[in-house]
């Protein structure tokens, strides 16, 4: 489990197939500074295992081909800039909200608009997703815990403090850039346990 709190904005350094996998080997100081085999690390927000740490500044993961069809890093490239957290530590602080680190959908940046230190950003809101976004609520956007200002159903926007635009990759996104969504979790589970009481349809069939 991830908080969407990133602990350092990570260069990808290499990319390569192996059969259906793509390889991708990131640079990453801080959360490489104590990774080990079958750790888990959020990349954009996509919760991945460690295959292969080197000890240094660098470890390597794999993404099979649902993580390349559900994600947007099926274009990951070399030079990118990706957002790394590491999976969060009993008794660690809860500084975000509970992020899994399973994606839900791709979105697009559609508008930034600069403030004086601040930028409010609207992204598209894929339409099975759009039930699950409230104002005030919470939402991942890479990996990045962030809070709903506003919502119409097909579009969500977001208000960027100076230290997000400084320690993410947020700062750097333009119109037209996709970004990996993940909901609230809690969300999901409440329309599941309610759908049965409310009117929503259940398993058996039943009314």
């Amino acid at each position: 489990m991830f908080t969407g709190i990133v602990e350092e904005v990570g260069e990808i350094v290499d990319v390569r197939a192996s059969g259906e996998v793509v390889v991708l080997t990131v640079r990453g100081p801080v959360v490489s500074s104590d990774a080990r085999h079958g750790d888990s690390i959020a990349v954009n927000g996509c919760c991945l295992t460690v295959v292969e740490p080197d000890g240094g500044e660098t470890f390597r993961l794999e993404l099979v081909p649902e993580t390349l069809k559900r994600t947007s890093l099926s274009g990951a490239a070399t030079g990118g800039r990706v957002n790394l957290e590491r999976a969060l530590q009993a008794g660690g602080r809860f500084g975000g909200h509970i992020v899994q680190g399973h994606v839900d959908g791709v979105a697009t940046l559609l508008e930034r608009s600069p403030g004086e230190r601040s930028d409010e950003v609207r992204f598209s809101l894929p339409a099975e997703l759009a039930k699950y976004v409230v104002e005030k609520g919470s939402i991942t956007v890479d990996g990045v815990s962030l809070t709903v200002a506003a919502t119409d159903g097909d579009t969500f926007t977001v208000a960027l403090i100076p230290t997000t635009l400084a320690d993410t990759t947020l700062g750097l996104r333009k119109p037209g850039d996709p970004v990996n969504l993940e909901v609230d979790v809690l969300a999901k589970y409440v329309e599941k346990l309610t759908a049965g009481y409310v009117g929503g349809p259940r398993k058996d069939g039943a009314q």
